[in-house]
């Protein structure tokens, strides 16, 4: 889907909302990621920012029935909540591989959702000592941070 489709959509829904917004921005790089910049982000993100989500999930549907389910990756990003959530992500597992590399045992981190066990991936993905797996299913799935035996 086209960057100008997805801020139309993206100020459309919120028009429906009654949520006004400043700027709308898409950047496409790894990941499709719809920036807005509101004074009202609280009305979403409230509540563990499950307006955002539930949002989330209404683009991609909206996305998926008129593009296909491959045109839906995509990801709503209000005042930077999502960017400010992975650098925390971030920063937890690097403070546990550093456990994992002095102790040089397994560490467990706590259940995330795709994308950010994604980020953990790509994080470690060209470390020489870490090695990161996912395990579990459903709501339980979460990455597990390893020391890779040389």
């Amino acid at each position: 889907m086209q960057a100008e489709e997805l801020k139309t959509l993206v100020a459309t829904l919120f028009g429906h909302l009654d949520l006004s917004f400043s700027d709308i921005t898409v950047s496409q790089g790894a990941r499709t990621v719809v920036s807005v910049t509101s004074d009202e982000a609280d009305r979403l993100l409230g509540n563990n920012a499950e307006g955002l989500r539930s949002l989330q999930v209404l683009a991609r549907r909206i996305v998926e029935k008129h593009h296909g389910e491959d045109a839906a990756q995509f990801l709503i990003d209000l005042n930077n909540y999502h960017e400010k959530q992975m650098e925390q992500v971030r920063a937890n597992a690097r403070t546990l591989a550093q456990r994992v590399r002095l102790f040089k045992h397994e560490v467990e981190m706590e259940p995330m959702s795709s994308y950010e066990r994604l980020v953990v991936h790509e994080l470690f993905a060209e470390d020489a000592e870490i090695e990161t797996r996912s395990v579990g299913e459903g709501k339980f799935r979460h990455i597990v941070l390893a020391f890779r035996s040389k």
